[in-house]
């Protein structure tokens, strides 16, 4: 026996303009049922589990116990400026000298995600 992950869900103030926020970071279309103002909205991708989006009265408090990390398709840091650009903030730098480590931003709502670096050839 054994259990299949269906999704990742993140509690958020506003479920579809943080779904539209994460479907341009993936390149990813929204369930195409959902619209603004749904309390329950999810990113469509291709593999794996969905992004699932759960509206909550509730504010985030504390930083997040499990958090996604991307790797990006072209160079970390113009994934980075990329990712700014889209809404996301600054949280820390973990990157070295030689290339390795990873950058940790935050979603418009502030939950953290780590960008690491493209996959080397």
């Amino acid at each position: 026996m054994f259990s299949v992950v269906r999704n990742v869900a993140t509690d958020c103030a506003d479920a579809y303009e943080l779904a539209r926020f994460w479907s341009g970071v993936t390149g990813y279309p929204l369930h195409p049922e959902d619209k603004p103002g749904e309390p329950e909205t999810q990113v469509m991708l291709p593999e794996g589990p969905l992004l699932h989006f759960n509206q909550v009265p509730e504010p985030k408090t504390s930083k997040n116990r499990i958090h996604l990390c991307l790797r990006p398709s072209t160079s970390r840091e113009a994934e980075i400026a990329r990712l700014l650009e889209l809404g996301a903030t600054w949280v820390a730098d973990h990157r070295e000298p030689d290339g390795s480590g990873w950058a940790v931003l935050a979603d418009p709502e502030g939950n953290e995600f780590c960008v690491l670096r493209a996959e080397v050839a």
